[in-house]
């Protein structure tokens, strides 16, 4: 069975999460959802990347949460959040994905 690229886990965690917190009221299960899918990711990366790649990807991840709050103010949630998993995306296909 093929793996699902670390792109796809990362973007979707983001995206996921978001929107299980959304539509279920509870941000904690966002949180549950994006801490999981990220914490998939970075094995991913560790193993297709090593450690260094690894934890500059996860800073990514972190920092891309924490950006689409403000960014949320000025453009919308959805666009915001779609944005940061878009360049989560990117960064962890450049990284880690394209080798494979």
């Amino acid at each position: 069975m093929a793996k699902v690229p670390s792109a796809v886990v990362a973007a979707g965690g983001l995206v996921g999460g978001y929107g299980v917190a959304r539509w279920t009221k509870k941000r904690q299960l966002g949180g549950a959802v994006l801490a999981v899918a990220g914490a998939a990711a970075a094995r991913q990366w560790r193993e297709r990347a090593g450690g260094p790649a690894a934890g500059a990807l996860a800073a990514t991840y972190v920092v891309a949460f924490a950006g689409s709050h403000p960014l949320a103010k000025k453009v919308g949630a959805w666009p915001a959040v779609l944005g940061v998993a878009g360049v989560v995306g990117l960064a962890s296909w450049a990284v880690a994905d394209r080798r494979g």
